[in-house]
């Protein structure tokens, strides 16, 4: 087994995450659906592995790798900011194989406008479990808060994606076949902010580069949000972009004409091969700690750390979301 390095620190990324290719191999790592199947008691192992090499006690006989890949477990399923072990339908790691079935049946049925709401409401009912699960865990939200986000979202969605599918009836079926996209671009600008309000309301914990507290910003939780909320639509953009092109071209083909019952399957697959790349590619965008400059927070933080610090801290960080 390799040996471990003096000064090994499980907590620092193996890769550089100031860098957009550090942080695409990090999140290929960390979304890698395959952490889906892994059993509880294996997650909840390498929980006690992460926390015993914090304590700086590595567990005897381990190599290197076996401390890296526990690190991966841990990333995969526990949330970064509280340590709990987050629900698998809102896991990064569950995108994949929940986004392509979810993709692929709003892409295929699209014709009718009962399958159109159906669709859209199941889309954005894992939408809500994904971004609440993912937010910033130290902002509380009530269950009515909840409970708002949730159906603002779906009748977001719903009103796009129904308005639009009417709209298309005469257009040609690329258009009609593009309405989903809108419909989850459009609910994800008002799913997340609302899912999120909280983090706008009250703040986000920013910190200094060492991780030393310095307060509450709201406009670090705006900056952090709005960042998700382009990584989302760009997650979702070229599979349901692409995808129906590539679909309308296949379906003129003859041999797929008689085999009409296997396009969603197809579709599903398709959507599949896009999200494994797109998933990793969208977290990576931005950083995950996210960073403000001091000058562009409010007034009150900002003169409270030039009280305390002066110049010594230029930038405040905090954890952004997936």
């Amino acid at each position: 087994m390799a040996s471990i390095p003096l000064g090994f620190n499980i907590d620092i990324p193996r890769w550089d995450q100031s860098t957009f290719m550090g942080r695409l191999k990090h999140f290929f790592n960390v979304t890698d659906p395959r952490t889906v199947l892994v059993s509880e008691k294996e997650l909840d192992q390498a929980k006690a592995v992460v926390e015993s090499c914090r304590a700086g006690l590595v567990p005897p006989g381990s190599s290197q790798e076996q401390l890296l890949y526990a690190k991966k477990l841990y990333d995969s399923a526990f949330h970064p900011d509280s340590g709990e072990k987050m629900n698998l339908i809102g896991r990064m790691s569950f995108q994949v194989p929940g986004g392509m079935a979810l993709t692929g049946c709003m892409l295929q049925f699209y014709r009718t406008v009962p399958a159109v709401v159906f669709w859209q409401w199941v889309n954005q009912s894992f939408n809500a479990i994904v971004n609440y699960t993912n937010r910033n865990a130290a902002s509380t939200v009530s269950l009515r808060q909840l409970g708002v986000a949730y159906v603002t979202a779906t009748g977001t969605a719903l009103a796009t994606a129904v308005g639009l599918s009417l709209y298309t009836k005469q257009a040609p079926p690329l258009l009609a076949r593009w309405v989903p996209f809108a419909a989850v671009a459009a609910a994800n600008c008002v799913n997340i902010p609302l899912m999120r309000q909280q983090e706008i309301i009250n703040g986000v914990t920013v910190t200094d580069k060492d991780n030393n507290e310095l307060g509450q910003s709201r406009r670090a939780a705006v900056k952090g949000i709005a960042q998700v909320v382009v990584s989302r639509i760009t997650m979702a953009a070229p599979g349901m972009i692409l995808l129906p092109i590539i679909m309308e071209r296949l379906e003129k083909i003859p041999f797929m004409q008689r085999i009409r019952v296997l396009h969603a399957p197809l579709q599903v697959l398709l959507c599949g091969g896009f999200l494994l790349f797109m998933v990793p590619a969208a977290c990576a965008l931005f950083p995950q700690r996210c960073s403000l400059a001091v000058a562009d927070l409010e007034q009150e933080l900002h003169d409270s750390i030039m009280a305390k610090h002066g110049d010594k801290v230029p930038y405040v960080y905090f954890n952004k979301g997936l």
